[in-house]
């Protein structure tokens, strides 16, 4: 499996999925006269971040993680921004279709170059392949479920399938 395969294919069904997800809360909470301002204020936790966090966070591990392979450096997400829920939807469309521009060709250039998070004086050297398995698709999953898991509580009708997304299927034949 090629870099591309392992990171960007992956970030594109997981924003794809996460946006589907947020779309179909969207139409419940309008049939259900629910505010969509409370669900931008909601936490999962009193010590977990809001909502517009676990957005942004999926946003900065598919794309700003994209965007880290290819300069070799990856930190902390940018400050969340304040928007309301479809302003939250519409960061994860534009943050698809940045994804969708970036060349797997291009990227497989990087394969073996050295990957680094730094955050402050901090850093963790990565191999590419091992900042995607190891930190950057587990971020995007834990903030990908955790959204999920709020529109869940909410009563929002989803199912597995709804955060699974487009699953690449199939084998290659003998």
């Amino acid at each position: 499996m090629n870099l591309y395969e392992q990171s960007i294919a992956n970030y594109q069904r997981i924003l794809a999925s996460t946006i589907t997800v947020m779309e179909k809360g969207a139409s419940y909470f309008k049939e259900q006269g629910i505010d969509l301002n409370d669900i931008v204020e909601m936490r999962l936790a009193d010590d977990m971040a809001a909502f517009p966090f676990q957005v942004n966070s999926v946003m900065h591990h598919s794309l700003g993680a994209a965007q880290g392979l290819i300069k070799g450096e990856f930190g902390p997400p940018p400050a969340t921004p304040e928007l309301d829920y479809q302003g939250l939807i519409n960061l994860l469309s534009e943050a698809l279709t940045e994804l969708d521009a970036i060349d797997a060709d291009g990227l497989e250039a990087i394969v073996d170059k050295p990957m680094y998070f730094r955050m402050g004086d901090f850093e963790l050297p990565f191999t590419a392949s091992n900042f995607i398995h190891s930190f950057s698709l587990p971020n995007l999953y834990f903030h990908a479920t955790t959204i999920y898991d709020m529109l869940r509580i909410k009563g929002v009708p989803l199912s597995k399938m709804d955060f699974l997304g487009n699953m690449n299927i199939g084998f290659s034949g003998a």
